[in-house]
């Protein structure tokens, strides 16, 4: 069991998607300002960081930990889609 697993229990969200979800929260200012952050304080390159962001809106225990974030980046992602 590593370190994610313990943090998480049965049914709740581990250390790292919680960050994820906090960085979500954050606004940024300045091009690149964002990916900086997702390198430094998380240690994931940015392609990795929004894999993991949209397994999240996916989740359940993500919506009940942060339903307003969650939401609003599940609208976003859904009006990408629709203009394709």
């Amino acid at each position: 069991m590593d370190v994610d697993e313990r943090e998480q229990g049965e049914e709740g969200l581990g250390a790292r998607e919680r960050a994820v979800l906090a960085l979500e929260r954050r606004s940024f200012a300045g091009p690149g300002a964002k990916e900086r952050a997702i390198r430094e304080r998380l240690g994931l390159a940015p392609v990795r960081y929004y894999q993991l962001l949209n397994a999240l809106l996916d989740d359940r225990r993500a919506l009940e930990h942060d339903p307003v974030t969650v939401n609003r980046l599940r609208r976003v992602r859904d009006a990408r889609r629709a203009e394709r």
